[in-house]
């Protein structure tokens, strides 16, 4: 017999019954039945219940050792009787009765509970003892969905014809949307690698090198803020490039693989699968998106739709909105239907929570017996309702709200009336992952952080659509590019584009964002040479895979389908990490540390 186990936790059944046995495992929990002793034996596999008569040598034994203890336990499998067995365990229907019992590991009092029906522990706790977090049955599902979902990711792209390679992790530092992380070199004093944000360069040189079509489970480093979607420090994109290939081409090879595994894992802790939008998934342009969905990542489970109605306003009594619309702004509407039966405290919620967001409140009608109700109701006459419900496809019984500011504050806020409506409505569509491609991205936007200059508003390695012409001719405001995104249910998955493979056009698209040939040598002279020798066209793009994993194990926070994850802070609590470096490293790296000065108190 071996000296540990003969079968795992989970895997006894009826069949077993008779047979002597040896599981391994944590002492989950005991219960104590007077005279019989009762250990819920867990490992990676699945419980079983040991039973301890107090007859048995090894009670006294069981009895001190402690939960979350590992032992292991020799015994005979027996039937369960039938008002004793367990339903809701694979196991359920036998038990070990044990003759002998090792402890392997004895546990020390729990900082935090691992066994609790109702666990409230603080996630700064969770995260400094996740190796006890993990054990919890929820994270270690999530955990094994995560290792499964990667697995099939990786079988689909190789069916698709795709070949995995590994890209550097040591690099140059390049302009990508954020912060690098730095290493100093210590052979090159004051000189830095930098790890990469994506594989971006390395994937478009793999196409240089003439490989067609790569891909990698790629880890990715920024430095940048944590969110509820967003992990600080790392994380892990499907990364994806093709040879000779159209935004379209793109498309086809990714949506079947994206598809495939949110079909495979849409019934992971499900009473029943979710729906997955069939293929091809639906194409929305950017500014489609911000008009109909105040977003660019549009949640299409969300049934309303926002409309531009400022003609509705333009030279109206109402003053308010009158005023903005001269002034260059806009009025944005959002149709709530069947709203009109809704109390009196519904719309004062809504307005309470707009000026919650710092607006002044949230503007309404009501539609009754073909007239309109509601605060604004009398400075729209008969033509200008007509008007309104065109635009609008508003009836009798619904309600419409309003957001008036200048363009970009307009979009955003109605955005966010949309999904807040949605909510309270309670018609966001449930049990389903709905997909959508954002396209024609524009290429440029002005960073107004930085005295509105022209920045590249999404990658700067796209093909600007229209080529060299389009950057030499047009207003770089005006310019879109093959980039695209897409989302999830209000979730960015992916971003990608078709390349830009021509120097002279990569010279110039950056020259407009106001980099010099220099600088477009010094930063990119690697690939720029490459391109020189005779480039494909190429595109590809890069689903993050801890936000594919979030949505189907249904967290709201992606830390719950990272293994280690840091804090919000990007502090690893378990590892203490980052730490100050003793002297001698730091003299190593030929680096200095100097602290930035107290502030006064």
């Amino acid at each position: 017999m071996h000296v540990y186990r003969t079968h795992t936790c989970g895997q006894l059944r009826a069949g077993h019954v008779g047979e002597t046995v040896r599981l391994s495992g944590w002492v989950q929990r005991k219960r104590d039945h007077g005279g019989l002793l009762f250990i819920d034996l867990r490992d990676h596999y699945g419980v079983t219940q040991i039973v301890l008569d107090v007859s048995a040598p090894a009670f006294s034994q069981a009895e001190a050792v402690r939960t979350e203890s590992v032992i292991t336990v020799t015994g005979k499998v027996v039937k369960r009787e039938a008002s004793t067995v367990n339903p809701r365990l694979p196991t359920g229907e036998v038990e070990v009765h044990a003759s002998e019992i090792a402890v392997q590991s004895m546990a020390e009092l729990l900082p935090i509970p691992v066994y609790a029906e109702q666990d409230t522990t603080p996630e700064e706790l969770r995260l400094k003892y996740r190796f006890l977090d993990l054990r919890k049955e929820k994270l270690h599902r999530n955990i094994m969905l995560r290792s499964d979902v990667i697995a099939s990711l990786r079988r689909r792209m190789i069916a698709q014809g795709f070949t995995e390679f590994q890209t550097p992790i040591l690099t140059a530092d390049s302009p990508e949307g954020a912060r690098s992380y730095l290493v100093p070199s210590r052979l090159h004093p004051g000189k830095f690698y930098a790890l990469p944000q994506a594989p971006q360069m390395f994937k478009q040189l793999l196409m240089v090198s003439g490989f067609d079509r790569y891909f990698q489970i790629a880890p990715c480093f920024r430095d940048e803020d944590a969110r509820a979607d967003r992990a600080p420090g790392e994380f892990y994109q499907l990364d994806f490039e093709m040879s000779y290939v159209t935004q379209e081409d793109v498309f086809a090879a990714i949506e079947p693989v994206l598809h495939g595994v949110f079909e495979e894992f849409a019934g992971f802790g499900r009473d029943r699968p979710w729906a997955v939008t069939t293929l091809p998934f639906p194409r929305i342009p950017y500014e489609e998106a911000l008009l109909k969905y105040g977003t660019d990542k549009p949640d299409l489970r969300n049934p309303l739709l926002v409309s531009d109605v400022s003609e509705v306003f333009a030279g109206s009594g109402f003053k308010v909105f009158a005023s903005i619309v001269a002034a260059g702004g806009v009025v944005r509407a959002i149709r709530a239907p069947n709203a009109a039966t809704q109390p009196r405290s519904f719309f004062d919620k809504l307005n309470a929570w707009a000026q919650g967001e710092g607006k002044p409140g949230l503007g309404y009608i009501v539609l009754e017996a073909g007239a309109a109700k509601g605060p604004i109701a009398k400075f729209v006459d008969e033509t200008r309702l007509a008007t309104l419900k065109s635009l609008t496809a508003a009836q009798d019984g619904d309600a419409i709200f309003f957001v008036a500011d200048k363009r970009d504050a307009a979009w955003k806020f109605a955005g966010q009336v949309r999904s807040k409506v949605a909510q309270e409505m309670d018609l966001i569509e449930k049990g389903a992952f709905r997909f959508c491609w954002i396209v024609d991205f524009p290429m440029y936007e002005l960073d107004e952080k930085n005295g509105n200059r022209i920045d590249f508003s999404h990658n700067p390695f796209s093909m600007p659509q229209g080529g060299l012409e389009a950057l030499e001719s047009q207003d770089p405001l005006t310019i879109k590019a093959w980039q695209y995104d897409i989302v999830c249910n209000g979730v960015e998955l992916c971003s990608g584009a078709i390349r830009n493979h021509k120097p002279e056009i990569m010279y110039k698209a950056f020259g407009i964002a106001g980099y010099s040939p220099e600088d477009v040598e010094q930063r990119f002279g690697g690939m720029l040479n490459a391109f020189r020798y005779g480039a494909p066209p190429h595109g590809g793009a890069a689903p993050g895979v801890d936000r594919i994993v979030m949505l189907l194990a249904d967290e709201p926070n992606i830390r719950e389908v990272i293994t280690f994850p840091m804090n919000q802070q990007a502090m690893d609590l378990m590892m203490s990490a980052p730490a100050e470096v003793p002297a001698e490293r730091l003299r190593e790296v030929h680096i200095r540390v100097q602290m930035p000065p107290r502030k006064p108190e």
